[in-house]
């Protein structure tokens, strides 16, 4: 990789998690949990969680090798992304009662996205693009995951992925608790591909813009 792409991806990152950082706030959660999610959207609780984590029945079962998971995800016409948890994360928790309870952010991203779903200190075996076998918190460790939750979004195909672990071939990352806005828009951004022509900052504001210039104003969510 260049330094130059090593540069980029560094600004990008920092700048994404300026984004995490303003939806957040000053440290509390930012948006109430729904008291009762719309009927098909309420999430499924972990079965081995002491936390009260959850999933999303929706997300992919996966085997954890990523190149199979990403040609699935290409025969079904969608992006793959893997979303990194951890038990007990608040953010993770809200991401699922609050995020994922808003029918218009789950009908998109589960209509252009696999998911899969995997855990920051797990131990399950996994498999990089480049084909080395690893426990899931070794895969965090080798593509620079250090909080949660993080997701990582990576190319429509297998395409020049030889050799290559996915970190370098990831095109998109979310760094953190994205408020609903945001967090479906960083959806939009990967599946038009607007990190070919510029940053999600970039994107993000674009998109307001134009939802301005309509008259209208982001969801309130």
């Amino acid at each position: 990789m260049t330094e130059t792409m090593l540069s980029r991806r560094r600004f990008t990152t920092a700048s994404l998690a300026g984004i995490a950082g303003a939806a957040l706030g000053a440290g509390a959660l930012s948006w109430p949990v729904l008291a009762a999610p719309p009927e098909g959207y309420a999430p499924v609780p972990k079965g081995d969680s002491e936390f009260g984590s959850y999933t999303q029945s929706w997300f992919l079962e996966s085997f954890y090798e990523l190149p199979d998971d990403l040609a699935e995800a290409q025969s079904n016409g969608k992006r793959l992304a893997v979303l990194w948890e951890l038990d007990g994360c608040p953010y993770c928790r809200e991401m699922h009662l609050v995020n994922f309870a808003i029918p218009e952010i789950t009908d998109y991203v589960r209509a252009n996205f696999e998911i899969v779903q995997m855990d920051l200190r797990g131990s399950k075996e996994t498999v990089d693009f480049d084909g080395k076998e690893m426990d899931e918190k070794s895969l965090a460790r080798r593509h620079g995951v250090r909080f949660t939750p993080t997701v990582q979004f990576f190319p429509e195909t297998l395409d020049g992925a030889t050799g290559k672990t996915g970190r370098e071939l990831e095109v998109a990352r979310m760094p953190g608790y994205f408020r609903p806005y945001h967090f479906l828009v960083m959806f939009q951004y990967v599946r038009e591909k607007g990190y070919e022509s510029g940053d999600f900052r970039s994107y993000l504001n674009a998109r307001t813009a134009a939802l301005k210039a309509e008259g209208k104003s982001p969801p309130n969510w």
